[in-house]
């Protein structure tokens, strides 16, 4: 009865409350975030809860990799080094499981196939280079490199990375791939090896030649690319970005501001954004992808800062604002209480009646960034 009740109340869009204090809703989904690893058997993190069946998952590689830097961040932000501890057993667990070849296991610890993809490969760089600067473990190194000169090898001439695509999803080559070479970007920044910042402009470029002139990008969903997920959408409007700042490349830059102005243009009243948008940018979607809201307004907030674009910053404020008036700080249910579901309402498509990790780490890191906390930087410019 209780999930019919939240079902209908958030239908009818009675369900939101206003927000609190960003800090407290930091607090509760950095303390969700720690309930989804304790409920693990390893030191991965929960890739959601299921709230019909009130279960954790397994422990998920990919997602694990990249909330490494977002609890170092939190631990830096809070002063609670109990989050700093927390991440680096994530990156000591993904050393130890990372496969032969240097790649990273698709799907969670308990899925069917066990085989290395492109896409969590690149996430997980993200974590094993902040905890190679936070730690100077070259186990972390090791592993960095092993990682990122397979995804080197791997790639196809043109940019692109057709080999080794997830078995679970859809499609084979992704444009959200971006974020991989944004992943070499920051293992570039680390290590030094300019063989990893040329493959991540390789891919861009790629992307960028297939970009329709409106900023749009085919080849960029999970499931349909006809309307992709505001989720994979900001995974590559991010990617193009930070690869354009590494690289000194400002038509990349303009690329990715061409296209978050136009997602920003789709962004309802209330501040959220249409889970999924058509190739004209408009809503193909009654229901918000609450990760991508985040993502969203985390790339808005980055674009401002590179850029400067205070309608982008002002839309990034709105959809934070929106995500915390939905974000439960008061429920019962441990698996509910702190964590960003899937969809709004919980019955939409996107992961749906789940709370997956993920939207915890995007929402973190959009709020932090929004109260003046420089997330996903090296450590040098957070304490200089």
């Amino acid at each position: 009865m209780r999930r019919i009740i939240k079902a209908l109340a958030e239908g009818l869009d009675i369900g939101r409350r206003k927000p609190r204090d960003p800090d407290t809703h930091l607090a509760a989904a950095a303390e969700w975030l720690a309930r989804a690893q304790d409920a693990t058997a390893d030191d991965g993190v929960s890739a959601s809860y299921d709230i019909k069946a009130g279960e954790w998952s397994a422990s998920y590689p990919e997602t694990t990799g990249y909330i490494i830097t977002t609890l170092y961040d939190y631990a830096a932000y809070s002063g609670n080094r109990e989050f700093a501890e927390r991440a680096e057993r994530m990156a000591r667990w993904e050393s130890e499981i990372q496969l032969d070849e240097g790649g990273v296991l698709a799907g969670t610890m308990d899925a069917d196939i066990k085989a290395p993809t492109i896409f969590n490969t690149g996430q997980v760089l993200f974590g094993w280079a902040r905890a190679y600067e936070e730690t100077r473990d070259p186990v972390f190194a090791d592993s960095l490199t092993k990682a990122s000169d397979w995804l080197v090898k791997v790639q196809d001439d043109d940019g692109a990375w057709r080999r080794h695509a997830s078995p679970f999803a859809s499609h084979e080559v992704n444009t959200y791939n971006t974020r991989v070479a944004f992943g070499l970007v920051r293992a570039w920044e680390v290590l030094g090896r300019q063989e990893w910042l040329d493959a991540a402009v390789k891919n861009v470029d790629w992307v960028a030649r297939r970009a329709h002139g409106n900023g749009w990008m085919p080849d960029n969903c999970l499931t349909d690319n006809s309307r992709p997920l505001t989720h994979t959408i900001a995974y590559a409007v991010r990617g193009i970005l930070e690869v354009g700042v590494a690289a000194d490349r400002d038509d990349f830059i303009d690329l990715a501001v061409l296209a978050a102005e136009n997602v920003a243009a789709a962004q309802r009243r209330d501040g959220a954004l249409p889970g999924r948008l058509d190739s004209e940018w408009q809503p193909a979607a009654r229901w918000s992808c609450l990760t991508g809201n985040s993502q969203m307004a985390l790339n808005w907030q980055r674009i401002d800062e590179v850029a400067g674009n205070a309608r982008l910053a002002k839309a990034a404020r709105e959809a934070n604002a929106y995500n915390m008036s939905v974000q439960s700080l008061d429920d019962a249910d441990d698996g509910l209480r702190g964590g960003i579901q899937g969809s709004y309402p919980v019955y939409g498509e996107y992961m749906r009646w789940r709370v997956p990790n993920w939207a915890a780490k995007f929402f973190m890191d959009s709020l932090m960034l929004e109260n003046g906390f420089p997330v996903d930087r090296t450590a040098d410019s957070r304490t200089g």
